[in-house]
């Protein structure tokens, strides 16, 4: 075990380099060096092992099952149809359980082996997506509205959110000495952070780009947040006057901990697109430099800024950055979820949303939803008309960009191979978010990826009894606290506590503007659906017009918020 602190292994890991071609050269052990077990995540990789099998191969006197999950940078989360066939490709090559798409609208590959580690790292690479900087102490994969239908819009604010992107990587060689073969420069291993330093940020950092009316991103619960304020020209076209700048939010929790808690962002200001990259620096070094190092668990920016004040803080900002935040534009977002089925986008394309549960993507247990996506990429690829796939951040998928000419052949294959749960699925279903948790992630306390069908069948079968079967409610579950399935913004959430316990959270709303809050602690399945029984029925019978349920709990005073200025964010 290292004795070492996450601190002082940034601090000696020579620019992200640490020992980890020794470690990947070991050949007696499918694990890292400790001190590179957490270096690698700046690679885009974390180890794992399978903890259904852990137990076994600990009394068979074996070490853990090892294997990584690599993570990939894919800002948007836009790849073409040739890009998706490669990926596709790894993952049926090296990797188990398919294709994932985060949260963050990045793939995950689950399952590689330490010896196939750098052949998939390569492999990625020639598809050109990169993992660099997709995990770690670091700005990750940078979130932008899937947004099909104002497409000059969603372009221009993609391609300001790749620029972001490219500018906060970490400027190292490593990645590309140890995965790609590529001969260190001579002298100096490192030419310097200019912006991260030698122990880059205290904890990982998150960004997101938000297109009204559409809050898909969750802009609120991101560390930095754009929301775009969007101009119409003489001639009617859209254009990006600026962004409304969001600090200081995050979903991460500790149990038990009330020093820690998730928080939705303030909004400090209005800034033209020109300043963009210098207000991302000046939030990012400014966290640098503030932030907690001592104590982990208080190192996210929120708790930054609610200790050293958020007046303070924008000052700062705005001092690093030599500019001035104008007063925030109007901004109204209708909801945080996506738009399914096909969509007309203002330059005449068609947009096909797909509902995907839980972002897998597999081949097995009557679905046949990977070959059915390779099908539709390779009839796209040949076509070469400048389609994308755009990997939303609530786990589902945009074939973007489609000539009508197009419509009627993907049609098919979506029919062929089952993959319009969208037409089918109830609201709830279709919606539900939920983190991989067990079998691989060594935080999780409780199932949540594996759980979710049978939940939103039990949950769905409440809302039927009740003649809400129709009703949009946004459900989400987490196997633990930290939140990767942003289960502090659902109208219902389950927070994992133990095998088969959770923590049940009610009263988001649908705009991903207000935080739910803690209503019954440690139960079972059993009283879950109990007290969901109970509220759907009031629900049914006292809600007002079209209230969402998230509204009608905090109404009706069922739930009620401890930290108010923690828990709703108002235009």
């Amino acid at each position: 075990m290292s004795t070492h602190s996450v601190e002082d292994i940034k601090r000696a890991s020579a620019g992200l380099r640490g020992s980890l071609l020794e470690s990947l050269a070991d050949p007696l052990t499918g694990s890292l060096r400790e001190d590179d077990q957490t270096l690698i995540k700046y690679h885009g990789s974390y180890q794992q092992d399978d903890r259904d099998v852990r137990e076994a191969r600990r009394v068979a006197k074996l070490e853990p099952a090892y294997s990584f999950m690599i993570r990939t940078r894919t800002p948007g989360g836009v790849v073409t149809p040739a890009q998706w066939l490669k990926l596709d490709e790894i993952a049926t090559t090296y990797a188990e359980r398919g294709l994932r798409i985060t949260t963050r609208q990045a793939f995950q590959f689950h399952g590689v082996i330490k010896t196939e580690l750098k052949a998939t790292m390569k492999a990625i690479n020639a598809a050109l997506v990169d993992t660099l900087a997709a995990c770690g102490d670091v700005n990750r994969n940078i979130a932008v509205s899937a947004n099909p239908r104002q497409s000059a819009a969603h372009a221009a604010v993609y391609a300001h959110a790749a620029e972001v992107s490219a500018h906060l990587l970490p400027n190292t060689r490593a990645y590309y000495e140890i995965w790609l073969d590529e001969e260190q420069v001579a002298g100096s291993p490192e030419v310097g952070e200019p912006i991260y330093g030698e122990t880059y940020l205290p904890r990982k950092f998150k960004i997101g780009f938000a297109i009204p009316p559409y809050n898909d991103v969750d802009v609120f619960a991101q560390d930095l947040g754009f929301i775009a304020v969007i101009e119409h020209g003489p001639a009617g076209d859209a254009q990006i006057a600026g962004y409304n700048v969001v600090v200081g939010g995050g979903m991460g929790a500790t149990h038990g901990d009330a020093e820690t808690y998730p928080r939705l962002g303030n909004v400090i200001g209005f800034i033209p697109v020109d300043a963009l990259k210098v207000v991302a620096t000046a939030v990012v070094t400014t966290q640098r430099d503030w932030g907690n190092r001592e104590m982990r668990k208080r190192a996210r920016l929120k708790y930054t800024i609610d200790d050293r004040g958020l007046d303070a803080f924008k000052a700062e900002v705005e001092k690093r950055a030599e500019i001035v935040f104008e007063p925030a534009r109007p901004w109204t977002f209708e909801h945080n979820n996506d738009r399914f089925g096909w969509i007309e986008g203002e330059d005449g394309r068609w947009h096909l949303t797909l509902a995907l549960p839980a972002g897998r993507i597999v081949d097995g247990d009557g679905v046949r939803h990977l070959s059915g996506l390779r099908e539709i990429a390779r009839i796209l690829d040949a076509a070469d008309e400048g389609v994308e796939f755009r990997m939303t951040a609530n786990q589902n998928l945009v074939i973007a960009g489609v000539p009508v000419s197009r419509k009627q052949a993907i049609d098919a294959l979506v029919a062929v191979y089952a993959l319009d749960a969208h037409r089918n699925a109830s609201p709830l279903r279709r919606d539900a978010i939920a983190c991989v948790a067990l079998p691989t992630c060594g935080l999780a306390m409780a199932e949540a990826e594996r759980y979710l069908p049978a939940l939103t069948a039990s949950v769905d079968e409440l809302l039927r009894k009740h003649g809400l079967g129709d009703a949009a409610i946004n459900l989400r579950i987490s196997g633990c606290p930290n939140g990767c399935s942003r289960p502090y913004l659902g109208e219902i959430a389950l927070v994992g506590k133990a095998p088969g316990r959770y923590n049940l959270m009610l009263g988001a709303d649908h705009r991903g503007q207000r935080l739910n809050t803690l209503h019954r602690e440690n139960i079972d399945e059993a009283a879950i659906l109990a007290e969901l029984d109970v509220l759907f029925a009031r629900y049914a019978g006292e809600r007002r017009g079209d209230e969402g349920f998230g509204d009608f709990l905090v109404r009706s005073a069922v739930v009620s918020h401890t930290h108010p200025s923690h828990y709703e964010v108002t235009p």
